[in-house]
């Protein structure tokens, strides 16, 4: 009598491997989909911060508005190793950011439209 496992016990390892996996992976995918809105939200934060800083520093008020989001976003006084954030932020979901007017929370161009994860948008 040889020793060794059925084809049946192995089908059945199998079958259990690959139900574990449908478990686990929406969970996964679900994970990291949150992560990536915690990060906009954050990089939204920060392109906050840097643009309040940059209005403090040059006297602008409230509703001063800022034509061009992606000239203000690639400056490298304001979002550079001399800037007030070291690096330009970027969204994770491939999202655009707009700065928009001072005393404006800037946006992300997913927004809300992130289904059942967490939203782009200026945490509250």
């Amino acid at each position: 009598m040889k020793k060794g496992f059925t084809l049946v016990e192995i089908m059945i390892v199998v079958a259990i491997i690959g139900i574990l996996i449908a478990i686990a992976v929406p969970g996964f995918l679900r994970a990291r989909e949150n992560s990536r809105g915690q990060a906009c939200q954050e990089n939204l934060t920060k392109i906050d911060g840097a643009k309040e800083q940059w209005a403090l520093e040059f006297k602008h008020s409230n509703g001063t508005q800022i034509t061009d989001s992606a000239a203000f976003l690639a400056d490298p006084n304001i979002f550079g190793l001399n800037g007030y954030v070291k690096k330009e932020p970027k969204c994770p979901s491939s999202g655009t950011y707009t700065v928009n007017n001072i005393g404006v929370d800037p946006t992300c161009s997913i927004g809300t439209d992130n289904g059942p994860f967490i939203d782009h948008t200026m945490p509250d």
